[in-house]
């Protein structure tokens, strides 16, 4: 069943132990889209824990000093709703470590929340200039083009980002709902499936729960006398 389309954009928040062949975050991954319909799906992204969001930061501890108190700094401004002041903090990130792939993931991150579509894709590409094997940036892309209902594109780049890791279950999930809203649902499912297995295999309960409650819904749409 079709989904009545109208896509939102959301921020990226922290996912625990996906570790990434170029750049090791705790989380990052731009865990998909916020879909809008009668009977509200809810995806990863929009059932998080209500706590304060913050951006991915580095895992490593051996971080100067100064790009650790910038990055802190970004994060606070953006749980304090100032998205700008956590773009300003970010440019100044990138003015001192301007081949940073990371710097200019978050700074994608904070336009897409700024409603700056174009200006983020910018950001993730230079990122993935820098970090050719990033797939949280291609993620992130793909999720910027379903927004825009750019279904093929978004599939194009979600699908990049599982070349380069197989196991990442959020962009299975962005896949699958992408497949839904373009009515191919055994492929979603599928899709859904799969990132189901990965985040049970990974051991991440909330994960597993918010793709069940997906798969429900897809179900649900298509024989109402499930729900």
């Amino acid at each position: 069943m079709k989904l009545n389309s109208q896509l939102k954009s959301v921020l990226v928040q922290p996912l625990s132990c996906m570790m990434l062949s170029i750049i090791t975050a705790i989380g990052t991954s731009p865990s998909v889209l916020a879909v809008t319909r009668k009977t509200s799906l809810h995806t990863p992204q929009q059932s998080a824990h209500k706590q304060p969001q913050k951006l991915a930061q580095f895992s490593g501890a051996e971080q100067p000093a100064e790009r650790s108190q910038l990055i802190q700094q970004a994060n606070a401004l953006y749980n304090q709703g100032d998205f700008k002041g956590a773009e300003e903090n970010l440019r100044k990130f990138l003015k001192k470590f301007p081949e940073d792939a990371f710097g200019h993931f978050q700074l994608g991150n904070v336009l897409f929340r700024q409603n700056q579509p174009e200006a983020a894709v910018s950001a993730y590409r230079e990122a993935i200039r820098i970090r050719s094997q990033y797939a949280l940036a291609y993620n992130a892309i793909g999720m910027v083009y379903a927004s825009q209902s750019r279904w093929t594109e978004a599939i194009t780049e979600y699908q990049k980002a599982l070349e380069i890791n197989p196991s990442y279950g959020e962009a299975l999930t962005n896949v699958a709902l992408v497949l839904w809203q373009t009515n191919k649902r055994d492929e979603a499912l599928s899709s859904l499936e799969k990132a189901l297995n990965i985040f049970k295999a990974q051991n991440r309960n909330e994960k597993v729960n918010q793709v069940e409650r997906i798969l429900r819904e897809i179900k649900t749409a298509d024989d109402p006398s499930l729900s």
